[in-house]
């Protein structure tokens, strides 16, 4: 037992050399930070104020993207129920009226002496009139279920009198059928005949020129013009 009394008696004095040691290092770390406070606290509260406006400003833009994309798809949804809502209001009229309809827009778009035939064996000229530069239109109506599609025959019969008959610089054909077969596409498109299905319709219903409706099915005819009066 005697031989072990030195070596607690050593461990005590290392451990309580070292808790001193351990004393004067924290003294001195606080008295340096103490001292450096003034400089180390302006830094912190930058980087601390900069962390707070980085967050709020990436919350901030978080929110106005989900507004816009929320507002941009209602507006879509409400554009689209509203073109349908106007579509179905086409859909309800009878053929005369439609061709009559048709008129109208013309009318509207500015073309003049707008006349409709309004019977059978017109030689596909349901609407006649003059655009504004004086070109003349020629529009046929077909006045088909939303589901169903122009046909080759159709637009063949079309493509057959619209200019040798009736003289068109612009030749129309428009349809409340939901598209055109891709053989009356083609030959819509190698004849320079506008086509337009039911959304182009729709758009033109809703306010769309006619003008601007032209270009998207070739270019629409001639560029010969002819006197309006």
């Amino acid at each position: 037992m005697a031989a072990r009394r030195p070596r607690l008696r050593w461990k005590k004095r290392t451990r309580r050399q070292l808790q001193g040691w351990g004393a004067v290092v924290a003294v001195i770390i606080a008295v340096w930070v103490a001292g450096r406070w003034s400089v180390v606290w302006p830094v912190l509260l930058v980087v601390l104020a900069v962390a707070v406006v980085g967050g709020v400003a990436w919350t901030l833009l978080r929110a106005h993207r989900l507004a816009v994309g929320q507002d941009r798809a209602w507006r879509e949804q409400e554009e689209a129920r509203a073109r349908e809502l106007s579509m179905a209001e086409v859909d309800a009229l009878s053929w005369r009226e439609f061709e009559a309809y048709v008129a109208d827009l013309c009318r509207r778009d500015g073309c003049t002496k707008v006349v409709v035939s309004g019977k059978s064996g017109d030689l596909g000229a349901d609407v006649v009139g003059y655009l504004a530069d004086g070109r003349k239109l020629v529009v046929q109506c077909k006045k088909y279920a939303p589901h169903r599609s122009v046909s080759s025959q159709d637009m063949q019969k079309f493509v057959g009198t619209a200019r040798l008959e009736h003289g068109a610089d612009v030749a129309l054909f428009v349809t409340t059928g939901r598209a055109f077969t891709n053989a009356a596409l083609g030959l819509a498109l190698r004849q320079d005949v506008v086509a337009l299905h039911r959304d182009l319709l729709g758009s033109w219903v809703r306010g769309a020129h006619l003008e601007t409706l032209i270009p998207l099915s070739g270019s629409g005819g001639g560029t010969r013009r002819r006197p309006s009066a």
